[in-house]
């Protein structure tokens, strides 16, 4: 959740991704555009406001002008230019990129941090530009191939309580359509040939593409990068992008730029993993430095931040509890409107204090269509906690079916109950890790490199995937490299 998220963000939108499934889609999630970012009258040309709730926009006007000339210079040449709409970079250390129907391509800032030259970005950015080109989203959008893995709600959940969230599943599912072998070669063919039309070398996509296939395996088969997960890969995709680059290569006639010196640069001080400011969970307690408060995560469930929640699951799926804004008013408006928005029946509503602060009890069924059955009955039961902080106010929702609401109703309880300002000047101060370059002495291998720099060895291999290099690697005098830091 970040700092801003209720200047960000209606409450009542989104409250409403958490109604059950009915005809209508949920209403959209409002969200402030930069300045520095002029509206223009072209669907796409700004980002998608669902996919900002979701991730959050990075704040580094000199990279997003870099992408954003790359991108209009590559959506030129491309082979539809009025399809090509705008590009974002969105706050997430997840290792992804996606294009969206509407023509605009997001990167996030672990897959810029990923890159080690320029050519490796161009490469992706005209493997997504091809997907916009080949009308692949469109596509998959008619054969409503949308994934939903990228929210806990949508894949850790039973499905009887996923079905309350599958709404937001279908927002942030916007970016994250999943391609088959062809439209992935197909797009590959176009990365290749778009990149090498505007001086890039496109056998670098195929190296990064090695990143990422060591990504997956140092975190083992069941954590498979977001864009793996998206553009499934295939073990001749190396070998054919570097085929297809040797083509282009020949064709150009001319030695086509990496340029990785430039590129190293241009990414210092790039924020890397979570950034703490926007709330981490250590030891099982939720902190948030700059709202300044903290409370418990019940021990053992899986969580997942993001700039408009906080979700919190029980592993094997049976309840959850979501931190959401409720909005700036009174705890009697926004307990009324939270009852309304969830379309509770029999709801119970009560006034607490917590820990100092004025709060709202309201306990209520949610009543939606069995998706096994197909028939209208109870889907949850809901504890839901209003805290009012100041001028803000939050509200811990927590979900279970009815059957097991006795069983999930006191970690409810003991969540919400441990709401309390954050004080400790440690927790406080904490700062994300950012991307630092650094200049090689001659004869160092990378892990004496990192070494030398004071990275541990537990992270080593981490910093050489970050590198795209091995630990073992001779490194040439003056040659930059990549660590990461507070």
């Amino acid at each position: 959740m970040q700092p801003t998220l209720t200047s960000v963000l209606h409450a009542s939108a989104t409250l409403a991704l958490l109604l059950p499934l009915s005809g209508s889609q949920p209403a959209p999630v409002a969200a402030v555009v930069p300045a520095a970012r002029p509206v223009l009258p072209v669907q796409g040309a700004q980002p998608d406001p669902s996919v900002v709730a979701q991730f959050g926009l990075l704040n580094d006007s000199k990279l997003q002008s870099y992408i954003d000339s790359k991108g209009m210079q590559m959506g030129k040449i491309s082979d539809r230019p009025a399809d090509v709409k705008g590009f974002t970079i969105v706050d997430s250390p997840i290792i992804n990129a996606f294009a969206t129907p509407d023509g605009h391509v997001y990167f996030t800032r672990g897959i810029m941090a990923h890159f080690n030259n320029e050519a490796q970005f161009s490469g992706v950015l005209g493997h997504e530009i091809g997907h916009i080109t080949a009308r692949h989203g469109q596509k998959q959008q008619t054969r409503s191939t949308i994934a939903n893995g990228a929210l806990i709600l949508g894949s850790i959940l039973s499905k009887r309580v996923a079905s309350i969230a599958q709404p937001a599943s279908q927002v942030v599912g916007l970016g994250l359509l999943k391609y088959g072998r062809d439209d992935e070669n197909e797009s590959d063919k176009l990365g290749v040939k778009y990149s090498s039309k505007i001086g890039y070398d496109p056998a670098s996509m195929a190296d990064f593409f090695l990143t990422l296939q060591r990504t997956e395996q140092s975190s083992g088969a069941a954590t498979i990068p977001t864009f793996l997960s998206s553009h499934p890969n295939s073990a001749d995709r190396y070998t054919n992008v570097k085929k297809l680059a040797q083509q282009a290569e020949q064709q150009a006639g001319r030695q086509l730029a990496v340029n990785r010196d430039q590129y190293l640069r241009m990414i210092e001080g790039l924020p890397y993993g979570d950034n703490p400011r926007e709330g981490y969970v250590e030891n099982s307690v939720f902190y948030h430095p700059d709202l300044k408060f903290q409370f418990p995560v019940p021990q053992g469930w899986k969580s997942q931040n993001s700039p408009s929640q906080f979700q919190m699951a029980e592993p094997s799926g049976k309840a959850v509890i979501v931190l959401l804004p409720a909005g700036t008013g009174t705890l009697d408006a926004a307990a009324q409107s939270l009852a309304q928005q969830l379309k509770l029946q029999n709801a119970q509503a009560s006034r607490t204090t917590i820990n100092g602060f004025p709060a709202a009890v309201i306990q209520g069924d949610q009543v939606g269509q069995d998706q096994q059955t197909g028939q209208q009955g109870i889907t949850a039961r809901t504890l839901t906690f209003i805290i009012q902080d100041g001028q803000n106010l939050y509200a811990f929702v927590g979900l279970t079916s009815p059957a097991a609401f006795e069983t999930y109703a006191p970690q409810f309880q003991r969540t919400a109950q441990g709401y309390r300002r954050l004080t400790d000047a440690a927790k406080l101060n904490r700062q994300p890790e950012r991307v630092r370059i650094k200049t090689a002495k001659a004869g160092q291998t990378l892990a004496s490199a990192l070494a030398a720099n004071g990275i541990p060895s537990k992270r080593y291999e981490e910093l050489a995937i970050l590198n795209g290099m091995k630990t073992t690697d001779k490194m040439t005098s003056g040659m930059l490299f990549k660590v990461v830091g507070r």
